[in-house]
């Protein structure tokens, strides 16, 4: 006979139920190797998406930006200089003519690379 065990639903009331067996106990929390590797697998896979999947979709978001940004800069900078080139050659009258003809040239070529400059000094003092 089964060992009893009293268990209470109330203060005032007790009721006696039998004990579960050792085996009823095993069955109860044996899980088959099939749901074990299943559910490990699905832990897995949850565990790839939130730590690997998810930092990467957001970083890729990030460097795409920073492409677009970098392309449209870049574009920009190179329309302003020949915005100032032209500039210079059509504004300035009979300033840079003849043997001066290359002045324009070296001036917007001195300004960009002054600006290019500025910029990667700024980068680099963002660093520390």
């Amino acid at each position: 006979m089964a060992a009893t065990r009293p268990t209470r639903k109330s203060s005032s009331d007790a009721t006696v139920r039998p004990a579960a067996t050792r085996a009823e106990k095993q069955r109860a929390g044996d899980k088959g190797v099939a749901t074990v590797v299943s559910e490990l697998w699905t832990l897995t896979i949850d565990y790839a998406k939130q730590e690997i999947k998810d930092p990467l979709t957001g970083l890729v978001s990030y460097v795409a930006w920073g492409i677009v940004t970098m392309v449209l800069v870049g574009v920009g900078a190179i329309l302003l200089a020949i915005g100032a080139l032209r500039a210079l050659q059509t504004q300035t009258g009979s300033t840079f003519t003849g043997n001066l003809s290359w002045a324009p040239y070296g001036i917007v070529l001195v300004g960009a690379v002054v600006v290019l400059g500025l910029v990667g000094a700024l980068i680099m003092r963002g660093k520390k």
